[in-house]
């Protein structure tokens, strides 16, 4: 049965055509993903649906008792209540049946007789009603969802109007999921999600007997939750069966067969016309007029469309040393009154091109930590060294340092100067071309804004690049075209995620924050999700392994790539071995002189630093030597 259906759909804003002809139909217990570019319509085609914007032709079709529950991107943007009063609305015929109850009671109290035993059959009805609807078990319902969504006691307290966006949309995801709609509909939920919110909802929205519509950019999710996947794309939607990456297969097979398709009728064309052309006034005149007549009528196949995706070509990375970040007892937090602990990092160290992801729960500090490494934020106690000839680059998330008055131009030119030409085609790799390089920075979208972020970035070549939630705002294209770049770079990254598809293809090292420690895991997603199901209450020991195959291979093409021909590989290798000698005097010097700190030292402190510069400058020489 369907629950919801719509036929021969059409919006434009203005005279830009967002889709046209669309027909659709929502069945019982469907289970939809909607995917698309950022701007191809999905919020606007969801919102007609509803009812809550108008359109231009078509129409839409929906059961008259059907019970929708929808969360949009940016929810809750009124209220004047706690964020918990605005979650016990879901229940609000549950607490009107609490006050008949309660009023029906009274009555039975102060009567007698026929009218006693009509108010006690009133009561019993009443509280059939209720049990039948879970009144004795909403609120152990509500408190397992709230804790779902990742909502703590402290949020449940706060005012809606002092809310952050990520606590309003968990509000009000909370409040939709706990309605029991026949109809979920969920704009980017998983947004402001993180690890363990994100598998709560996947095995929610799993065991749900009713029907829901995702639209979402995280892949992963969409795998675990979509049995149907619509594509809106170039103002049209097509249906695909099965999950994302069943999808995914099918429209490139899709996309082969219709390239075919079109070389084949173009060059069916092509020897028509030329035909036509030959003989149009010739012998066979009447046969050119005929084949033109047919040429005429014939349906033409439509090149696939080539989608314009961000060109984020990575750029190659200048050698650090081989250790790129250490840690010496390093404790993370706050030094307000009192000092506030995050948490602990055991010694550890992070190596030239390898990928380290840093994942936790929301709140626990993971950005604290990235600026801890950066120096922005004072350690409470301990060290974080970087290597030698370390150049970072930080991405932070929101990207909100750029300011809003800059044109997307100046936002570039602010952080190299290069010529308006080299800008220009730096811009257009990120999709910024035409005159939308003159647009303002506070007139962008989050996703361009992004885009920018990650140009201003790049632009610097830094060869450790460290960032905050990157794919934010992103749609799959821009993603997967940010994980083709930083698997390509030669340099050594730090990320931030919850976008497990984007962990799973990178990193070959993980940072798990959990509670008070930080645990560090030689291994990829997969293995760290494995090694964490068989051990939950110990997951933080990994495997003694060697350095991870991704991490090798970064360091085989990065000698690949300085293996451009020379005189002969043997020096290559005494240049390689010689480096990494170096490398090793110079940690070790640098552990003397943080000892010699430690103790006040001074004459050994002036000893360990001459010897310090001396090893520094013979290895740039090395480098120098190395790269030519």
């Amino acid at each position: 049965m369907a629950l919801l259906g719509a036929s021969q759909l059409k919006l434009y804003y203005a005279d830009l055509e967002i889709f046209s002809n669309v027909t659709v139909q929502v069945n019982e217990k469907a289970h939809i993903g909607i995917v698309g570019p950022n701007g191809s319509g999905k919020s606007s085609f969801i919102k007609v649906l509803l009812g809550l914007q108008d359109f231009h032709g078509g129409e839409v079709f929906k059961s008259d008792s059907l019970r929708i529950g929808y969360v949009p991107q940016t929810a809750l943007q009124n209220g004047s209540g706690t964020i918990e009063e605005e979650i016990m609305t879901a229940f609000s015929d549950l607490i009107q049946l609490e006050e008949s109850m309660a009023e029906s009671a009274l009555r039975i109290q102060n009567s007698h007789g026929d009218e006693q035993r009509t108010a006690e059959r009133e009561y019993a009805s009443l509280v059939d009603s209720y049990e039948s609807r879970g009144g004795y078990d909403y609120h152990n319902l509500m408190e397992r969802v709230v804790q779902g969504v990742g909502l703590t006691k402290d949020n449940m307290i706060t005012l809606v109007s002092d809310a952050s966006g990520g606590e309003r949309t968990r509000a009000a995801l909370a409040t939709a999921l706990l309605t029991d709609p026949d109809l979920l509909i969920l704009d980017e939920p998983t947004n402001y999600l993180d690890f363990n919110g994100l598998e709560w909802l996947e095995n929610f929205l799993k065991n749900s007997k009713n029907a829901y519509i995702v639209i979402s950019h995280d892949r992963f999710f969409l795998d675990s939750v979509a049995t149907e996947i619509w594509d809106i794309e170039n103002a049209q939607l097509k249906s695909y069966p099965g999950n994302y990456s069943k999808y995914k297969k099918l429209k490139s097979e899709e996309e082969d067969r219709q390239e075919k398709e079109f070389i084949k009728q173009q060059e069916y064309i092509k020897r028509e016309e030329s035909f036509i052309a030959r003989y149009h006034a010739g012998q066979r005149s009447k046969e050119a007029r005929g084949r033109a007549r047919k040429l005429a009528r014939i349906e033409k196949i439509q090149a696939p469309s080539k989608e314009d995706t961000v060109h984020m070509r990575s750029s190659n990375a200048s050698r650090t040393g081989e250790i790129v970040l250490s840690t010496h007892n390093l404790k993370v937090g706050f030094k307000n009154d009192p000092t506030i602990e995050l948490f602990s990092i055991p010694d550890t160290e992070i190596h030239r091109g390898s990928t380290t992801a840093i994942i936790g729960n929301n709140g626990i500090g993971k950005t604290t930590l990235l600026k801890t490494i950066l120096g922005e934020t004072p350690a409470l106690s301990g060290s974080v060294r970087l290597g030698h000839n370390v150049k970072t680059g930080y991405f932070r998330q929101g990207s909100d340092e750029i300011p809003g008055h800059f044109t997307v131009m100046d936002a570039l030119l602010e952080i190299k100067n290069i010529s308006i030409g080299e800008a220009r085609s730096f811009l257009a790799r990120f999709l910024f071309s035409g005159e939308e390089i003159y647009d303002k920075v506070e007139t962008l979208s989050g996703g361009e804004r992004g885009r920018l972020a990650l140009a201003r970035l790049l632009i610097t070549e830094p060869n450790v690049l460290i960032l905050d939630e990157p794919t934010t705002h992103l749609d799959i294209k821009s993603r997967e075209a940010l994980e083709q770049m930083i698997k390509a770079y030669d340099g050594t990254t730090i990320f931030v995620s919850h976008d497990r598809q984007l962990i799973s293809f990178l990193a070959d090292s993980i940072w798990s924050i959990d509670g008070k420690t930080v645990s560090p895991f030689e291994g990829g997603f997969s293995e760290w999700f494995t090694n964490k199901s068989k051990n939950p209450t110990n997951s933080k020991h990994s495997p003694k392994k060697t350095v991870n195959s991704n991490t090798k291979q970064k360091r085989h093409r990065q000698s690949e790539k300085s293996s451009t021909p020379k005189s002969n590989s043997k020096q290559i290798v005494d240049y390689e071995t010689l480096i990494n000698e170096l490398e090793g005097k110079v940690l070790r010097v640098e552990s003397e002189l943080q000892s010699a700190t430690n103790t006040s030292d001074v004459d050994k402190i002036i000893e360990l630093g001459h010897e310090h510069n001396k090893l520094t400058q013979e290895l740039e020489k090395l480098i120098t030597k190395w790269s030519e």
